[in-house]
C-alpha cells in the first residue's frame, strides 16, 4: 500500500511516516521505505523471520525498545541517595544535592496536565555543576543516577569541543552520543542525562572578555547555552561535523538533564581571596578567622563557591546562570579510600576476587595489605583512581600465574609495598 499523499508529502509505504519524521528515505518506483523500517526488517531477517506486529510496525520498533519513561513510582530523593550510597562512598552533600535536583527535574517532566492553582506556573530546568578534584566520584555519581532511573546516559569531554566551523566536535555531538546510547529512540533520548566532563578546561583566558576568537573556550561556552537551556537541535545521527547534505535528527533538549563537572584548579585561590577580604560593617571575628584559616588547596573550600567566583575563573555569566545547582565534592581521606576498596557493590576487591575466581583462585586481602594500598594511593594524589593503579601493580604477577596455579591466595602488606610473593595454598606457588 502506498502512503504517498500529494506531490509534496512523501511517506514510507510500510509505516506511514513522512520524510520529515525520519533520518532518511529510500525511494523506488512509487514506493518509499524509511531507515527505521529498513532497520526493523534487517532485525527480523537476522532473528529468523516473522512479521512485525502492527503496533511496533507503526512505531519503527520503538515500543519494543522503550523502557518506562516516567520516574519510577515512589522514588524519593532519599531513595535516590540510597542508590548512590550503594556505589559511591562519602560525598553525602553532593549526593543529597544531586538527588533533589534529579527528583525535581523528572517531577517537572511528569507534572500533572491540569493543576488549576498553578496553571500559569512553568517549571524551569535546573542543571547541575559538580566541583571537585579528579577521582572524587563526579562521573560515577552521574552514571549511577542514570542507571537507577533507567534513562539513557552519555559522557562528553568538553576539551574535544570547538566552535562551529573549526576543527573538533560541534556541541551537538554531545546529543549524538546520547541518541546512540538510547538506541536511537528519540523519546527516551529526550529524557536522558548528559555528563559533560572537564568543563573547567573551556574557561576563557583572563578575567575580561576575550578580544580574540577563543574557539575552544569562550566560543564553546556560548554554543552550550542553548542546549543547556532547552532548544531543538539538529543532530548528525553518527556524530561528527554537520554538512548541508546530511540528514539531521531534531532533538528537543528541554527535558534533558545536564550535569557538568570539573576539577577547577585555581578556583580555591579565587574563593580564598574573596573570603579574606574585610567586609564593611560588623562581623564575628571568630567566623572571619575560621574563613581565613581555610587552605586554598583544600577541596573543602569549594563549598564556599559563589557564581561570581566562577565568573572570575572564566565561566561566562550566561553559562553560570544555566547551572543553578552547584555542589562540591571533597577530597577522599584515607578512611574513605579504605571503604571504597571493600564496601560498594562494585568494590575493587570484589572485582579482583571475581576475576581470579574464574581461574579457580580464592583471593583474600589482609587488613594491613588494604591499609598499604590506601597509603600508596594517597601518594599518587589521583583520588579513587589511584586505588586501581596500585591494585593493578600489586596483582599483575598473581594474575599472570593464576590460570596455572589455582588455590587460595592471600595478599599481605609486603606484597603491596615490597613486591613479595603472596601467600598461597594451592597446587604450586607463583614463580
Amino acid at each position: 500500500m502506498n502512503f504517498r499523499r500529494g506531490d509534496d508529502v512523501i511517506r514510507c509505504s510500510f509505516c506511514g511516516r513522512t520524510a520529515h519524521e525520519v533520518a532518511s528515505m529510500v525511494a523506488g518506483p512509487d514506493v518509499y521505505i524509511c531507515d527505521r523500517c529498513v532497520r526493523d526488517a534487517s532485525a527480523i531477517i537476522r532473528g529468523g523471520g516473522g512479521v512485525i506486529p502492527e503496533p511496533e510496525r507503526w512505531t519503527g520498533g520503538a515500543e519494543r525498545r522503550r523502557s518506562p519513561t516516567r520516574l519510577r513510582p515512589r522514588l524519593t530523593p532519599a531513595d535516590l541517595k540510597g542508590s548512590l550510597d550503594a556505589f559511591v562512598i562519602g560525598q553525602d552533600a553532593a549526593k543529597r544535592a544531586l538527588a533533589v535536583a534529579v527528583y525535581s527535574h523528572y517531577k517537572r517532566i511528569d507534572e500533572p496536565e491540569f493543576m488549576p492553582d498553578f496553571e500559569d506556573v512553568e517549571l524551569e530546568k535546573s542543571n547541575v555543576l559538580l566541583l571537585g578534584p579528579t577521582g572524587t566520584g563526579k562521573t560515577l555519581l552521574a552514571r549511577t543516577l542514570a542507571r537507577t532511573l533507567d534513562v539513557p546516559f552519555s559522557i562528553a569531554d568538553a576539551t574535544a569541543l570547538t566552535e562551529a566551523g573549526y576543527v573538533g566536535d560541534d556541541v551537538e555531538s554531545i546529543l549524538a552520543h546520547l541518541l546512540q546510547s538510547a538506541d536511537f529512540n528519540l523519546e527516551r533520548a529526550e529524557r536522558g542525562i548528559v555528563y559533560i566532563d572537564e568543563i573547567d578546561k573551556i574557561a576563557r583566558r583572563g578575567d575580561n572578555p576575550s578580544i580574540t576568537r577563543d574557539v575552544s573556550g569562550e566560543g564553546v561556552q556560548q554554543a552550550l547555552l542553548k542546549i543547556l537551556e532547552g532548544t531543538v537541535a539538529g543532530v548528525p545521527p553518527k556524530g561528527g561535523r554537520k554538512h548541508p547534505e546530511q540528514n539531521l535528527v531534531h532533538v528537543d533538549t528541554r527535558n534533558i538533564l545536564f550535569v557538568l563537572g570539573g576539577a577547577f584548579e585555581g578556583l580555591g585561590d579565587i574563593i580564598a581571596r574573596r573570603l579574606a577580604r574585610s567586609p564593611l560593617g560588623f562581623q564575628d571575628p571568630k567566623g572571619r578567622d575560621a574563613q581565613r584559616a581555610i587552605d586554598p588547596k583544600d577541596p573543602a573550600i569549594f563549598a564556599f563557591a559563589e557564581p561570581d567566583d566562577l565568573v572570575r575563573y572564566g565561566i561566562i555569566p550566561e553559562l553560570v546562570g544555566r547551572m543553578p545547582v552547584v555542589t562540591a565534592l571533597g577530597a577522599l581521606t584515607a578512611p574513605t579510600l579504605r571503604r571504597i576498596l571493600t564496601e560498594p557493590r562494585n568494590a575493587l576487591v570484589r572485582q579482583y576476587q571475581k576475576l581470579l575466581a574464574m581461574d579457580g583462585v580464592a583471593l583474600h586481602f589482609d587488613d594491613d595489605a588494604l591499609d598499604a594500598i590506601v597509603e600508596r594511593a594517597l601518594g599518587l594524589k589521583t583520588g579513587a583512581r589511584g586505588l586501581r593503579a596500585v591494585m593493578e601493580r600489586t596483582m599483575q604477577d598473581l594474575m599472570y600465574h593464576a590460570a596455572d596455579a589455582p588455590g587460595v591466595v592471600r595478599i599481605t602488606r609486603e606484597t603491596v609495598l615490597d613486591g613479595a610473593a603472596p601467600l598461597r595454598e594451592g597446587l604450586r606457588a607463583a614463580g
